[in-house]
């Protein structure tokens, strides 16, 4: 399966959006740079890439995008069901999505889990933070920061 790659501009950095016709493979982080391909983007990239400019833009709370299959375990499934649960504007701890996946003493592996999430912002992995501060994220802080400050929390 040969995928293609877009690049979404943010005041935070570009974003890449990997993926087929049918399907996204992956959402780059802006510090993850990918290399644009050459060409129109398929069907399913273009969509998600208008979808994010539209959320950057503020016009946008939810995605509707087709996700590809990926190699992951059931918990990590579990959680990012758990994520795109979250609703926009809102945050949850890293506890409170352990309780969610009946995995009330999961924490860290709630983390591990969001970091292995392959599709950052469509599954909000920057609506969980620590109940001691803003917790981790592998765009940074500042990303992170700007992300819930779009949606309107202040943590």
């Amino acid at each position: 399966m040969e995928t293609f790659v877009t690049n979404v501009s943010s005041p935070v950095g570009p974003w890449g959006v990997e993926g087929t016709a049918e399907a996204i493979t992956a959402i780059y982080l802006p510090n993850q740079r990918r290399r644009a391909s050459k060409g129109t983007p398929p069907r399913a990239v273009a969509r998600a890439a208008k979808q994010l400019e539209e959320y950057f833009k503020g016009k946008r709370r939810s995605f509707e995008v087709p996700l590809a299959s990926v190699k992951a375990t059931g918990f990590q499934r579990d959680v990012w069901d758990a994520l795109v649960d979250i609703p926009y504007g809102e945050v949850r701890t890293y506890g409170d999505v352990a309780e969610s996946v009946d995995r009330p003493r999961a924490s860290r592996a709630v983390g591990n889990a969001n970091h292995a999430n392959p599709w950052p912002i469509v599954v909000p992995c920057h609506r969980v933070v620590s109940t001691t501060g803003l917790g981790g994220y592998g765009g940074g802080d500042q990303i992170k920061r700007f992300l819930l400050d779009l949606e309107g929390v202040h943590y």
